[in-house]
C-alpha cells in the first residue's frame, strides 16, 4: 500500500444537452444533438484529506449503440446507467492509486452492473459493452483527475513505481515469448516531454458539403464555415478523416477522390479512411484501395491508414485482414475495448490501434502500453469531444506519441458548446495552421484548470456519498 492511495468518497452527475449545428452522420445513423454526462468525484487519501476531479464524455448513442430501437430509448438506458454508476462510484472501497482503482472497477464492478441492466431488457436489446465503457469513462477520468489534484501533480507524472503498487505485469501479459511488463510502468510507454501542439485531423462526415455545388439554402449562417474548402482555408488544415458508409463501394470511391481532390488542391498533406464498422468483408476494402490505387495514385499515397471497416464485436467477427493490412495500415477503434481485443486484432492482422478516452482514462492507458510494447502505432480519435471532454482527450494523443497528431471535431459540430472552456484554452477550442494547441493544459490532475471555467452547471442528475 502506498500512502498517496484514495478511494472515492462522493460523485455528482450533471447531464449537459448540446445540439449539433450540422447532422453528423455516424453509418446508417445521423447525430444532430448529444448529451455529455459530466462527473464531480471526491476521493479521500489515507490520511484523512480530500480532493476533487472531473470528468466528462458524450454519451454518443448513435456510435455506441447502433440498433433500430428509437433513439430516445437507447439514449435513456445509458443515461440511467449513468445515475447507477454514480451510486455504485461513491459506494465502491477499493484505496489505490487511479489507475488501480478504475481496473478494479471496470473489471469487477462495471460487468456486474452492465449484466443486471441488461437482464432488466429481456426480451428488449441488451444494451453493448461500448455503451456501458461511455459512460464509465467520465467517472474514470475524474478519479485520475482527483488522483492528481491530490497530490498537487500533473497525473501523468503519477503513473511511475513511485505512485503505483504493482507494475504493468499485473494487468498485462504479452504476446510475443521476449516480452515482459516486469518492472514496466505506464511511464515507460508516454511521450516526454509532451508536446505542445499537435496536428489536427478535421473529419469530413457523410453529410458534410464539400464544394458549392452542394449547397441548398438550408445551410446554418452562424459564422463558421460550411463548405470543406473554406474549413481547410480558415484552420490551416492538412489531415482529412473521411467518413465512407461501407456498403456502396461507388459512392465510397467517389467520396474518398472527391476530398482527395480538393484536399490535393489546398495543400492538405494526409487522408484517413473511416468505414464505421459498416462493411462485411475484406474485399470491399481491397477493390475501393487498389482502384484508388490504380486510377488515383497520388491520393493513395496520402492515405496514410484505413480505420475499423468492420463489426466491432471482434470475437463474434475475427475476419482475417492482413490483406488490407498489406495494402494500407489498419487501425482498430470499435473493436478496441481493451488490450486483451488488442491482442486478438493484432493476430488476425490489424496494424494500428486507435485509442479513444470515452473507453475510460484507464484502459486506454494499458491498450497504449501493449500496443506499443507490440510496436502498433497510435491514433487517438475523437468522439466529437466539446467542453472538458476535450481536455484528456487531447492530452491523451499529446503523451501516446501517435503516427500523426490528434482528431478532433467538435468545433465543427457544436463550437458554441464550449464557450466557455475556450476562455481558458483558446488553442484547443480552434485550430490554428492545421494544429491544436495545449500549452495552456497545466498544473494539477488532468490540466482542467476547473477553477478559471465560468461554467453554470444544471442541476445534478444524481449525487450520492458524503
Amino acid at each position: 500500500m502506498m500512502q498517496t492511495d484514495v478511494r472515492p468518497q462522493k460523485c455528482e452527475l450533471y447531464f449537459l444537452d448540446v445540439p449539433t449545428r450540422i447532422p453528423l452522420k455516424f453509418g446508417s445513423e445521423t447525430l444532430t444533438s448529444v448529451t455529455c454526462a459530466r462527473v464531480c468525484m471526491t476521493v479521500t487519501d489515507r490520511q484523512g484529506g480530500s480532493a476533487t476531479g472531473w470528468g466528462e464524455t458524450p454519451l454518443s448513442v448513435q456510435w455506441a449503440w447502433p440498433s433500430s430501437l428509437p433513439l430516445t430509448e437507447r439514449a435513456q438506458v445509458m443515461r440511467q446507467f449513468c445515475v447507477e454508476l454514480t451510486q455504485a462510484w461513491a459506494d465502491f472501497a477499493e484505496a489505490g492509486h487511479a489507475l488501480e482503482v478504475g481496473h478494479t472497477f471496470i473489471e469487477e464492478q462495471l460487468p456486474t452492473l452492465w449484466k443486471r441492466t441488461n437482464a432488466t431488457r429481456t426480451p428488449g436489446e441488451p444494451m453493448p459493452w461500448l455503451a456501458a465503457l461511455i459512460c464509465a469513462s467520465a467517472f474514470d477520468i475524474a478519479l485520475h483527475d482527483a488522483y492528481g489534484n491530490s497530490l498537487g501533480m500533473d497525473v501523468y507524472g503519477t503513473y511511475t513505481s513511485q505512485f503505483l503498487n504493482w507494475d504493468l505485469s499485473h494487468y498485462l501479459s504479452a504476446d510475443d515469448s521476449n516480452l515482459s511488463f516486469g518492472q514496466q510502468f505506464p511511464v515507460d510507454y508516454l511521450t516526454s516531454p509532451r508536446p505542445a501542439q499537435l496536428e489536427a485531423w478535421h473529419m469530413v462526415g457523410g453529410h458534410d458539403l464539400l464544394d458549392p455545388s452542394q449547397r441548398t439554402g438550408q445551410e446554418p449562417d452562424d459564422g463558421y464555415p460550411v463548405l470543406l474548402t473554406d474549413w481547410i482555408k480558415r484552420d490551416g488544415l492538412t489531415c482529412l478523416k473521411v467518413k465512407l458508409c461501407g456498403n456502396d463501394a461507388r459512392w465510397d470511391y467517389d467520396r474518398l477522390v472527391h476530398v482527395g481532390t480538393i484536399g490535393r488542391e489546398h495543400a492538405v498533406r494526409w487522408l484517413s479512411s473511416d468505414f464505421n464498422c459498416t462493411a462485411r468483408e475484406p474485399a470491399y476494402v481491397n477493390m475501393i484501395l487498389d482502384r484508388l490505387l490504380r486510377e488515383e495514385p497520388e491520393i493513395f499515397q496520402m492515405l496514410l491508414y484505413v480505420e475499423q471497416p468492420f463489426p466491432y464485436d471482434l470475437q463474434a467477427n475475427r475476419i482475417q485482414v492482413h490483406s488490407i493490412s498489406g495494402r494500407k495500415p489498419l487501425f482498430m477503434d470499435e473493436s478496441a475495448h481493451d488490450w486483451k481485443l488488442i491482442r486478438l486484432g493484432r493476430r488476425l492482422g490489424w496494424t494500428g490501434v486507435a485509442l479513444k478516452t470515452c473507453k475510460t482514462q484507464t484502459g486506454a492507458l494499458l491498450s497504449l502500453c501493449w500496443a506499443r510494447a507490440h510496436a502498433m502505432p497510435l491514433m487517438v480519435q475523437d468522439l466529437t469531444n466539446p467542453m472538458l471532454a476535450q481536455i484528456p482527450h487531447v492530452s491523451l494523443a499529446a503523451h501516446a506519441g501517435t503516427i500523426m497528431g490528434v482528431e478532433t471535431n467538435a468545433m465543427q459540430f457544436y463550437p458554441a458548446a464550449s464557450e466557455a472552456e475556450s476562455k481558458v484554452h483558446p488553442g484547443l477550442y480552434r485550430r490554428r495552421h492545421g494544429r491544436v494547441d495545449l500549452s495552456t493544459v497545466r498544473g494539477p490532475g488532468l490540466g482542467y484548470r476547473i477553477n478559471e471555467i465560468q461554467r453554470q452547471l444544471p442541476a445534478p442528475a444524481a449525487a450520492y456519498g458524503s
